[in-house]
C-alpha cells in the first residue's frame, strides 16, 4: 500500500510539473492577420491605434463596435428590400456643419429629400477609418456611408476585398472603382513572384518603398472609365494599391494592402515611412472613428443564447432545463446499472495439445513421424538463424559454411548430419537413435554462436 501511494504522488507531481511547463512556455508567435485594435501580434494593429491621435492631430479616436448604419442613424437598419426605402435612406445623411443635413445630402445621393429621421452625427467633420481583410456592408450602408463622405467628412477603407453584402455593390460602383486580382496582369508560364514592391508616388515624401510578401497583398485599385481618382501609391508595375477619390465635399481613401498598417509595418523603422505616409495624406484636427465591427462585432454578448439569458424568466427556465436533464441522467442511470460479471480469459492451451499429439506418437511407437518433425524443424532453424533457405545436407561447400556459421568443428556438423540422413532413410527409428538425434540437435542449437 506504501509503495503505491509513492507511484501516485510520483504521477501527480510529473503531471503538475508537466501543467506547469505548458502554461509558462513561451507561445509560439501568432502571424494571423487579424488587424484589431486589441491585438499586438505582427499583424495586430494596436501600435496604430495607439499613435493614430499623434499621428492626426486629434485628442478623439473613438473605437466603434455598430454597424455603419447604426453608427450613422444612431437606429437599427431597416429590414427592407425596396428601393423607395433605400433611396429615402441613403438621402438622410448630415451635413458638416449638422445645420442643413437634409438639403446638404440630396443632391450628393441624386434621391428626394429623406422621409425618414435625420442622422445623429458629429457637429464637425470626422474621419472613418476602416482597416481590415474584407470590407463587406449592404446596400443601405453603402449609400449611407456616400452620403457620410458628401457632407464634408472622410472615409479610410484599408481593406484586400470590398464587398457589399446582399445587394448591388452600390459604393463601389458609386465611386468608379474595383479591386482587380494583382495575379490578373501576370504573364502566363512565368513563375509566380513571392513579394511585391509597393511605394508612394508624391517625392515628397521620401523614398517610401516597401516590399510585402505576395500573399499579403493580392489585389490592386481600378478606376473605371469616367470616374477619376488620384493614385497615392503603386506597385512595380505602376498598379494602383491606395487611391484618393473626391465625393461630394469629401473624400474616401482606399487602399487594398492593409497589411501595411499592422504592428510589424508600422513599428519597423525601416517599414515606417511607407505606412506613415499614406496616413499623411488624411486631415488633421478631426475627431477619428475608429471601426471594430468588421473584425471584432457588436460590443457585448454575443452568443446565441444572448436572448434567453437577457430575461428572468428565460434565464430561470434555462437553467431548470439543465438542472431537470442532469438529475434524470443520474437518476436513470444509477436505476439501470447492473453488476457486470467478469469473464475469465481463455486458457492457452498450446502446449497442453503438443503434449497430446507427442504422447500419442510415442504410444503408437511412430518414431519416424517424430523424427521427421524434429528434421523439419531444424531445417527451419537453419533457415531463421543461419540464412540457408534451401540446404543441401550432402552438399560439402554447405557443411563448411554451416560449420564457419555455428562456430562448431567439421566433425561435429558432420556427424550431425549423418544422424539426420540416417533417420531420414532408417525404415524404423528405435528409442535410442531417435534420443541420440534429439540430443544432438539440442546441443548444436546451445552452442552455436
Amino acid at each position: 500500500m506504501t509503495h503505491f501511494r509513492l507511484y501516485l504522488l510520483g504521477l501527480l507531481l510529473l503531471f503538475g510539473a508537466f501543467v506547469a511547463l505548458e502554461y509558462y512556455r513561451p507561445r509560439p508567435l501568432n502571424w494571423q492577420p487579424t488587424l484589431s485594435n486589441k491585438d499586438k501580434i505582427p499583424y495586430g494593429t494596436y501600435a496604430l491605434y495607439d499613435v493614430l491621435p499623434q499621428l492626426l492631430g486629434t485628442g478623439s479616436v473613438e473605437s466603434v463596435r455598430l454597424p455603419v448604419y447604426n453608427q450613422l442613424f444612431k437606429e437599427d437598419e431597416p429590414d427592407t428590400t425596396g428601393d423607395s426605402v433605400a433611396a429615402s435612406r441613403s438621402a438622410a445623411a448630415p451635413s458638416s456643419t449638422g445645420r442643413d443635413s437634409a438639403s446638404a445630402l440630396a443632391p450628393a445621393s441624386g434621391q428626394a429629400k429623406p422621409s425618414g429621421p435625420a442622422p445623429t452625427l458629429p457637429m464637425q467633420p470626422t474621419t472613418y477609418f476602416f482597416i481590415a481583410n474584407q470590407f463587406a456592408i449592404s446596400q443601405l450602408e453603402g449609400q449611407a456611408l456616400l452620403a457620410f463622405v458628401a457632407a464634408g467628412n472622410d472615409v479610410f477603407i484599408a481593406a484586400e476585398e470590398l464587398d457589399n453584402a446582399g445587394g448591388r455593390a452600390v459604393f463601389a460602383d458609386s465611386l468608379g472603382v474595383r479591386f482587380q486580382e494583382a495575379d490578373s496582369a501576370r504573364t502566363p508560364g512565368l513563375p509566380r513572384p513571392d513579394s511585391v514592391l509597393v511605394r508612394l508616388v508624391n517625392p515628397a515624401l521620401g523614398p517610401a518603398t516597401l516590399r510585402l510578401p505576395a500573399q499579403a497583398a493580392t489585389a490592386r485599385l481600378v478606376v473605371r472609365g469616367g470616374h477619376q481618382g488620384i493614385t497615392l501609391a503603386t506597385d512595380a508595375q505602376g498598379r494602383a494599391v491606395l487611391l484618393r477619390l473626391n465625393h461630394g465635399r469629401g473624400q474616401v481613401y482606399l487602399c487594398s494592402v492593409p497589411i501595411i498598417l499592422s504592428n510589424y509595418y508600422v513599428l519597423a523603422p525601416r517599414h515606417r515611412p511607407f505606412a506613415l505616409g499614406a496616413l499623411s495624406y488624411l486631415p488633421t484636427g478631426r475627431p477619428v472613428w475608429w471601426d471594430e465591427y468588421q473584425k471584432q462585432g457588436r460590443l457585448g454578448e454575443q452568443s446565441v443564447l444572448r436572448v434567453l439569458l437577457a430575461h428572468d424568466s428565460l434565464r430561470t427556465a434555462y437553467y431548470l432545463l439543465w438542472v431537470t436533464a442532469i438529475l434524470f441522467i443520474v437518476i436513470e442511470a444509477r436505476r439501470r446499472q447492473r453488476i457486470i460479471p467478469v469473464s475469465k480469459p481463455l486458457p492457452n492451451t498450446t502446449l497442453l495439445f503438443t503434449r497430446t499429439v507427442a504422447s500419442l506418437y510415442q504410444q503408437g511407437r511412430s518414431h519416424n513421424r517424430i523424427a521427421e518433425k524434429k528434421v523439419s524443424l531444424f531445417l527451419d532453424y537453419l533457415r531463421s538463424r543461419f540464412h540457408e533457405p534451401a540446404p543441401d545436407l550432402g552438399d560439402d561447400a554447405f557443411r563448411e559454411r554451416l560449420s564457419q556459421k555455428a562456430g562448431l568443428p567439421r566433425l561435429r556438423i558432420d556427424e550431425l548430419l549423418r544422424l539426420i540422413n540416417f533417420v531420414r532413410t532408417a525404415p524404423v527409428v528405435t528409442d535410442r537413435e531417435l534420443l541420440t538425434l534429439s540430443r544432438a540437435i539440442r546441443d548444436f542449437k546451445q552452442e552455436s554462436t
